[in-house]
Order: C-alpha cells, then structure tokens, then sequence
C-alpha cells in the first residue's frame, strides 16, 4: 500500500527528496509519516502529516518539510541542509494520531529506501 522512493547518495549540506505513494484510502483515511533507522539504531520519527498539522523530530525541524500532494496521493519529505547522521533507510508510514498521547499509532508500512549523507 505504501511505496517509498527516493533515497540516495548527497553530500552533507545538500538536498534529497522522498516520496511515499499510497493508495487512494489510506492517503484519505490516515496520517501519513517518516520514520528512519540507522546502523546499530532504534527507529525513530522524523516527521508525519494529519490533515494539515505537521510534526517533526527535533533534530530535523526547521531541515525537512512535510506536505501532502494530494493528486497523487502522495507525502513528500524534502530533506535540505543534510548532514551525515541523517544517514539511514527512512521508511513511510499511515496510521491514526492520538491526541491523548500526542502520538502516532503505525499501522501500514512501506519498504525503506536508503539516505546516505557523506562528509
């Protein structure tokens, strides 16, 4: 349901964007968001959309912006100011926001497509 696509090799202070297509339901009916791992690493956030609220990781606000393209039912991830510990496969994800936990449930996933940032 969801297709990352994407990723790739920058230079640190460069720019990539991501692309997460999904299908014209769970575009609709669900936040949509990143997540990346790194070698050795947990999953993190990075960033999600609900409707027209954003969220973002600390360490990439004010870097990367999320937004809806809603033609295609696609969420974009641009990633500018890139730095080597951006380094990761970066996933896309849909699910439901909890405004109880400030939170997000993550129900469907897409493969991860690698980000790799050089020094």
């Amino acid at each position: 349901q969801l297709q990352a696509f994407g990723g790739g090799l920058v230079q640190a202070g460069g720019s990539l964007r991501l692309s997460c297509a999904a299908s014209a339901r769970t575009y609709t009916n669900y936040a949509m968001g990143w997540f990346r791992q790194a070698p050795g690493k947990e999953r993190e956030f990075v960033a999600a959309i609900r409707w027209s609220a954003t969220d973002y990781a600390d360490s990439v606000k004010g870097r990367f912006t999320i937004s809806r393209e809603g033609a295609k039912n696609t969420v974009n991830l641009q990633m500018n100011s890139l730095k080597p510990e951006d380094t990761a496969v970066y996933y896309c994800a849909a699910g439901i926001y909890s405004s109880n936990r400030r939170d997000y449930d993550m129900a469907y996933w897409g493969k991860g497509t690698q980000v790799t940032v050089s020094s």
